[in-house]
């Protein structure tokens, strides 16, 4: 093998294991512009776009243990990758293809798993990460704070009784 195309596999290589996510879309039909204000968007929460050959793709999926990934890639390819919320970039891309109407989402992998276009679309569907994990402490909080009001009443009542108790002998 020629040495650039090592050196790209190797690059391609990097981006897919140093990511969480990876989405590859069929980019075709995008402008430059469009392309531009989608990487945009993308930077914000922590993602890039890269067109990317499908055999080199689909090179470095077999090597990442996603090979079924190479299932998906036939056309133009281009792959979204990142370390973010993979739920927010999957918002970022619906709301893209709605003002755009393109890329189309082919599939996707995250942390070893392939995902359809469908586990992306449900993907978009998801909060965000800290809503998530704010419904998590929600849920771990409130047997808590049952607890303490459960607590507060008990003390609340001894003080009713302490208090009428007084109320008599001062009556006396």
């Amino acid at each position: 093998m020629r040495p650039e195309k090592e050196s790209i596999i190797e690059e391609v290589r990097g981006k897919v294991s140093d990511s969480v996510f990876v989405i590859i879309a069929d980019y075709q039909g995008l402008t430059v512009e469009k392309t531009d204000a989608l990487r945009q968007r993308l930077q914000k929460a922590d993602a890039r776009v890269q067109v990317v050959k499908n055999r080199i793709l689909g090179h470095v999926a077999e090597q990442q243990g996603i090979g079924s990934l190479r299932n998906h890639l036939a056309g133009p390819s281009a792959m979204v990758y990142g370390k973010g919320d993979v739920s927010e970039v999957a918002k970022i891309l619906k709301e893209f293809i709605r003002e755009h109407e393109k890329p189309v989402i082919k599939a996707g992998a995250m942390e070893g798993v392939v995902l359809t276009a469908a586990d992306v679309e449900q993907l978009a569907s998801l909060p965000s990460r800290q809503v998530l994990l704010s419904m998590v402490v929600g849920t771990i909080a409130a047997p808590m704070s049952q607890l303490v009001g459960v607590f507060q009443q008990k003390v609340a009542s001894l003080l009713y009784v302490l208090q009428a108790a007084a109320d008599k002998k001062g009556n006396q």
